[in-house]
C-alpha cells in the first residue's frame, strides 16, 4: 500500500494545487464518512491493532493523532477512525467566520518533504462546527476514538479583545470535545504570536476557567475538559518556561509542541529557495529536529509530569519513538500523512510496538522521555 501510494498515487495527486487536492480528499472522505459499511471496509486495510495509553483521565486507542488543519470544517470526522488515528484535533476554530487568506496559500516543497501554508484559520466558525458536530453525533457516526478540538483568535478580533473570543468559541465547542487546544502559535493571523506572552495567555486561559465555571465544569467536579496550549517552535526556552508557569495556576492539561515555524531551512535547490520564499508556516521533514528538541526541553522542565503532544516532521515509526522517547506521550500526523498516504498510521502502531518490544519497557509510558531522563 505505501510503494502504490509513493510511486503511483502520490505522483498523480501531487500534479495538482495542494489545496485543491486538500479539498477533494476531504470531499472524498466526508462522504465516505457518512457510510459506515464503506468505514468499516477502509478500517479493515488501515485500522492498526489498539495500542492503548492513558491521559488526562481519558484512554486513546493508540497514540498517533490527526493534527489540527487537516480537517478544519469537521467534515470527515468518521473516516479518521477508519484509517487507524486514535484521535483528531479539528480545527483551528475561531469564534467569527472567516475565509481565511487570499489563495495560492499552500505550497509542496518535495524533495525536503515539507509544505509552507499561510491559510490564515479560514473556517466557518465556532457555532457552524458546534452545529456540524451535533449532526455527526446524532446521525450515530461519532467515532470512538477521542476528539479534540483547537480554537484560535479570530482575524477580526482585536489583541485586547481576545480573551472573550476564545471563550466564546469554548462555550459552544465544549460540549462536543474530549479536549480542547488554545492555539496561539499560528504564524498566519497576524500579531497572533503575541498571545504566547505570559499575561496575555494567563489572561485567555482565566475566561477559559471562567466559562467552564459557568457551565459547571470544574477539575474538582472531574467535569472540565481538559485545556492544552500551543506552542510555536521558534520560541525561546525561556518563553517556554514562563508559558510553564502556567500550568498550576491555570490547571493547564498538556502541551501540544509544536506548530509551523517561520524559519526555512539553507537549501541551493534554486526551487526550494522559491517555495521556501513563500510566507508561512513551515511543517514537514525540516522541522523534526526542532520541534523535538521542544518536546525535551518541555518534559524535563516540568519532571515528566505534564503530558505533551509531539508534532512536527512524523513521518515513520522511528520519527514518532523519537518524540515518545524524548517526552511525548502522544504524537499527531499532518504533513507525514501527505507524503506517505493513509497506511502511515497503521505502520506508525506496528513500528511503535514493536520498538516496545525490542526495548523491553513494556508500555507507551514507560517509553514516554526514556530517553530524556536527567
Amino acid at each position: 500500500m505505501s510503494w502504490f501510494y509513493r510511486n503511483l498515487a502520490r505522483p498523480a495527486l501531487f500534479s495538482l494545487d495542494s489545496e485543491e487536492i486538500h479539498h477533494r480528499m476531504l470531499n472524498a472522505l466526508g462522504w465516505l464518512g457518512r457510510h459506515e459499511v464503506l468505514c468499516e471496509a477502509l478500517a479493515s486495510f488501515y485500522h492498526p491493532t489498539d495500542l492503548p495509553i492513558e491521559l488526562f483521565g481519558l484512554t486513546f486507542p493508540n497514540p498517533v493523532g490527526l493534527a489540527a488543519g487537516m480537517d478544519k470544517h469537521a467534515v470527515a470526522v468518521p473516516a479518521w477512525e477508519a484509517l487507524g488515528f486514535g484521535f483528531i484535533e479539528l480545527g483551528g476554530v475561531t469564534w467569527h467566520p472567516q475565509p481565511g487568506n487570499p489563495a495560492p496559500r499552500m505550497f509542496r516543497a518535495v524533495s525536503d518533504a515539507a509544505l509552507i501554508n499561510r491559510m490564515g484559520f479560514n473556517n466557518p466558525g465556532a457555532e457552524v462546527i458546534a452545529a456540524r458536530l451535533a449532526e455527526w453525533r446524532a446521525s450515530g457516526r461519532w467515532p470512538k476514538h477521542l476528539v479534540g478540538i483547537n480554537i484560535g483568535k479570530s482575524k477580526i478580533s482585536p489583541l485586547v479583545s481576545a480573551a472573550e473570543d476564545y471563550a466564546n468559541s469554548c462555550r459552544v465547542l465544549s460540549p462536543h470535545a474530549d479536549f480542547l487546544v488554545v492555539n496561539v502559535s499560528s504564524p498566519n493571523t497576524p500579531n497572533l504570536r503575541q498571545l504566547q506572552d505570559k499575561a496575555a495567555l494567563d489572561e485567555i486561559l482565566a475566561a477559559l476557567q471562567e466559562q467552564q465555571r459557568r457551565a459547571g465544569e470544574t477539575p474538582a467536579l472531574h467535569g472540565a475538559k481538559p485545556i492544552l496550549v500551543k506552542v510555536a517552535p521558534d520560541l525561546s526556552f525561556e518563553a517556554l518556561d514562563e508559558i510553564l508557569e502556567l500550568v498550576g495556576p491555570r490547571q493547564l492539561a498538556g502541551i501540544v509542541a509544536t506548530n509551523t515555524t517561520l524559519r526555512r531551512p539553507d537549501t541551493g535547490d534554486p526551487e526550494l529557495k522559491r517555495i521556501y520564499g513563500e510566507s508561512g508556516g513551515l511543517s514537514g521533514r525540516p522541522l523534526r529536529a526542532r520541534s523535538t528538541e521542544i518536546v525535551r526541553h518541555l518534559f524535563r522542565q516540568t519532571k515528566g509530569l505534564l503530558p505533551i503532544i509531539g508534532v512536527g516532521g512524523i513521518f515513520s515509526a522511528e520519527d514518532a519513538w523519537e518524540k515518545i522517547t524524548a517526552g511525548a506521550s502522544l504524537v499527531q500526523l499532518y504533513t507525514g500523512l501527505v507524503y506517505e498516504g493513509p497506511g502511515v498510521v497503521k505502520q506508525i502502531v506496528s513500528g511503535l510496538r514493536q520498538r516496545l518490544e525490542e526495548s523491553g519497557l513494556g508500555s507507551l509510558k514507560k517509553a514516554v522521555g526514556a530517553l530524556s531522563q536527567s
